[in-house]
């Protein structure tokens, strides 16, 4: 896990294990976004272990996923209204993490 701070509550990650959600949740996170399509690499952890990680630990989930290079204005609708929902700071996770800090920067331009 090498995650970035993008805002004051809201954070990105390449891909996490169920192991990081404890660190996730120690740090002070209180929801996470899941910005990955399921079976986009072999061996990738899948959303359902990640949610009930996540969920088992008392945060917040959501899964938003969006094709990598394939982000359209429905997917940063859906990222808002994830983040409109939920409980911040916010740790977004995708294959780099770029997914997850490019549809934060979508939803701040929708905001305007």
């Amino acid at each position: 896990m090498n995650p970035r701070q993008i805002s004051e509550d809201y954070t990105v990650s390449p891909q996490i294990s169920v192991e990081d959600v404890q660190t996730i949740k120690d740090a002070g996170f209180k929801s996470v976004i899941c910005n990955r399509p399921d079976n986009e690499d072999p061996g990738q952890v899948s959303v359902e272990a990640i949610r009930n990680a996540v969920e088992a630990a008392g945060l917040a989930f959501r899964h938003v996923p969006v094709v990598s290079g394939q982000m359209t204005v429905a997917d940063v609708e859906a990222q808002a209204e994830a983040l409109e929902g939920l409980e911040g700071p916010v740790f977004a996770y995708c294959r780099s993490g770029t997914r997850s800090a490019n549809l934060y920067a979508g939803v701040q331009q929708l905001k305007g």
